[in-house]
Parts: structure tokens; sequence; C-alpha cells
């Protein structure tokens, strides 16, 4: 075999391969030979077929087929012998198919680019540092109140964060249209669900008052005979909600999953759950910090056929959470371009980390991977059960080493770079991430 390699433009390269003729005409003699002992002809009996004859008749699909066999095995040893490392599937064009004669094909593919990580040592990260407060343990348990209160009829005006049934018709120029009427519709002031303006007139109001609302539709608004209208509702309140909280007390705490009712222990794991969400919350935007300015400093050229590759991946990732929603039996093809820019983020860190991983000789840290395991675990119920079941998993243990790796990956980066530590309050960081 002969390898020639030309480089045709940026990560594109030509391999032009040659397999001398004897070792390709013998393979097909071989299968020739091997269809002789099992084709059944009128005139011949079972297995005593002449070869002459099978080469007439199936002779040229026979060489099809092993000169696809020959492009594909040489193709991999010739990657193997100029040490080259192909981006995606290559494409074949044979070049010279003769009995008797050298065989030729070509070969195009992209290769992965050389990838140095630059600049680390000049990012700036602000590292985010938040304490827990007693207060923000009783806001949460004030949040875990709200989900489990119960609305009840009030006789006083509408407040803020009040419920209020009510019926409502609106107009533009004094003719109703379509969409603007509704009755006995549920308001929870405050939650600003309806079009800018329509909330505010309302806080105040008590049963049976009519309240004339003025409002002027956003330029953005969904419909389009709607947009940057202004409009009048009249609206008439039929009843006002408040919400009664119920006491954090021993029947509250077992609502949670605290058996014995114990109101300290519910803080406890209330606690608890905030710092592990906190964590993961920090985590994340340290990370999103880290790769959005190592992807700034580093600017790649990359292989059309990976983007192409993730762009796939991202696409399928589409269809599958829309039929997962009900949507997705007449789903169209999405247009690569939707996932395009994504896909190309995607690859770039996928390089830039799997570099720095390469570079340093990361292994997947077993206390780490543990510890993720653990982590994700204590939030279900059995984590024992979780936890084993991930250990008893091959492909699972696989994904949360990569994701190990990955983060050993970030935490270099961070204790290469310049950290300045800020501390939040603990709403802010996760009303943000929010």
């Amino acid at each position: 075999m002969q390898v020639s390699v030309e480089t045709t433009q940026g990560l594109e390269r030509r391999l032009t391969i040659t397999v001398p003729a004897e070792s390709v005409d013998n393979a097909v003699k071989s299968r020739l030979q091997q269809l002789a002992k099992t084709q059944r002809i009128n005139g011949f009996r079972p297995g005593k077929v002449p070869v002459s004859v099978i080469k007439k008749r199936y002779g040229q699909a026979v060489r099809q087929e092993v000169a696809g066999d020959v492009m594909q095995q040489n193709f991999y040893q010739a990657i193997v012998q100029e040490k080259i490392n192909p981006a995606g599937m290559p494409s074949f064009e044979l070049t010279k198919d003769q009995d008797g004669e050298d065989f030729e094909f070509v070969a195009k593919f992209e290769v992965y680019p050389e990838v140095e990580v630059k600049g680390v040592d000049e990012i700036e990260i602000e590292k985010t540092v938040v304490e827990i407060s007693d207060e923000d343990l009783d806001s949460m348990l004030e949040t875990l109140q709200k989900q489990h209160g119960e609305w009840k009829e009030v006789k006083r005006k509408a407040r803020k964060d009040d419920r209020i049934v009510i019926d409502f018709v609106g107009t533009i120029d004094g003719e109703e249209f379509d969409g603007g009427k509704a009755e006995d519709f549920t308001l929870e002031l405050g939650k600003e669900r309806m079009i800018p303006g329509f909330e505010k007139p309302l806080v105040g109001a008590k049963k049976d008052d009519e309240v004339i609302v003025d409002v002027t539709f956003p330029e953005d608004y969904h419909a389009e005979a709607l947009k940057g209208k202004e409009a009048q509702f009249k609206v008439n309140v039929k009843k006002v909600e408040g919400l009664t909280l119920p006491k954090v007390d021993e029947e509250f705490a077992k609502l949670f999953g605290i058996e014995d009712g114990d109101v300290e222990a519910l803080k406890a794991e209330v606690r608890k759950n905030m710092e592990r969400e906190l964590s993961q919350t920090l985590k994340t935007q340290l990370k999103e910090d880290v790769i959005a300015k190592l992807v700034e400093k580093n600017e790649i050229d990359l292989p059309a056929a990976l983007v192409d590759q993730e762009v796939n991946a991202l696409r399928e990732q589409a269809k599958q959470r829309f039929s997962q929603q009900g949507g997705g039996a007449n789903l169209p093809d999405l247009p690569a371009d939707l996932f395009k820019d994504n896909a190309t983020r995607r690859v770039t860190i996928g390089l830039l980390l799997g570099e720095i991983i390469k570079q340093n000789d990361l292994k997947a840290d077993q206390e780490k991977v543990d510890s993720l395991i653990e982590t994700m675990a204590s939030a279900y119920e059995d984590p024992q059960e979780v936890v084993d079941y991930y250990k008893n998993n091959q492909e699972l243990m696989q994904q949360m080493q990569n994701v190990a790796l990955e983060e050993q990956a970030i935490e270099w980066v961070v204790a290469q770079a310049k950290v300045t530590e800020v501390s939040k309050p603990f709403d802010e960081v996760m009303n943000k991430q929010g």
C-alpha cells in the first residue's frame, strides 16, 4: 500500500491510496470461489458451478463489494501509518479499478485541529461566596408554607399576593376584540401574568367593584392585530381571596417526611436542601463563567464534521423534548441554523477541556465521582438505592466519570486564573439562577 497525504485547505485532508493489484484481484477471486460453492445455476450441480460462469454473472457486483471493503480497510491502515486523527467519516472516490492493475482511491476528510489552550493565567474570575442566614431559612419555610396554603375568601380590599376572581371585557376604540373577554377568571396579583398595566388598578379593589383598566398592548405581543394598540378593560371583581398559611408545627413537618414531626429536624432538612441547591448553583455559575472566558481567549478552527454531528445531536434532543410534550408526531425537520451557534460553542468547549485533560494527564478522581453520585442521590427518597443503581451500571458510571473529569478541568483553570471572592446574599444568587 502506498499513501500520499495532501492538505487541501484548513483541516481538510486528501489521501491518495494505492493498493497492489494482486491484493484486490485475489480478494475478488476468493469471493467468487466462495460463491461458486453456494450458488445454484441451471445446468450445473450444486457446488460445481465453474468460477468463470460465476464471474460472468456476478463479477461486477463482487468487485464493487470488494472495492468497498478494500477502501475501508486500507483507509484505516493508512491513517494509523500516517498518524492522522480524522474528525468524522471520510468520503471515498474510486480512481483506478481494473483487473490486473493497481487499485487506487482517494479519501477526503477533516482532521482534529491542534489545540493550544492559551491565556488561562489572564482570565479574571469572580467567585461568589454565600452564607445561608437564619433569615434565608425563614424565607424558605415561608415559601413552603405558601405552597401548602389555603385560599379563602376575605372581606377587604385586594392586596398584592391576593387572588381575585373577575369577569372582564376588553374594547379597542369602543369595539370588543377577540380574546378580550373572560368570566370567572382567577388572577393572582403580583405575578404579572397579564399584559403590563392590567394588574395595578386592581390592587385595592374589593368584591363587587367595577374597575376600568387602560392598557397598551406591547409591540411584541403574540397577536398581530393587537400589537401596540391601546385598549380598555371593564373588570368586575367577584371575589377576593387571601392565602391562609399553615403553622410550622408538628403536622407541617410531617408533610415533608419528618415522621416524628420534629420542627427542628424539618429546619435542618430544609437548610441541607438549600445548601445542596446553592452548591450546585454556585458550581454551575462558576463553570459558565470559566468556560465563557476560556472560549473568548481561544479561537479554534473547527472541523465542519464535528459541528454537524453536534447539530444532529441537538436536533434529536429537541425532537425528543417535543415528543415528550405530545408534539413530536408531526414535527418537521428543524433547520440546522437553529442549532449551529450552540453546536459550534459546544464543540469548541469540548476540544478545549479535552486538551486541558490531555495536557495535564487528568484522570477521573474516584472520590469526586462518589461525591457527585451521593450529592445527586441525596435528592431522592432512598439515596442508597440510587447510589447502588449507579455503581452497578457501567454506562452511568462512565457518564459520572466524564462529569468529574470536566469539573477537574474547570478546577485546573480556576487554579491558574486570577480569582476574586465576592460575598452575595442567598436570595440574589438563587433568583439570578432562576
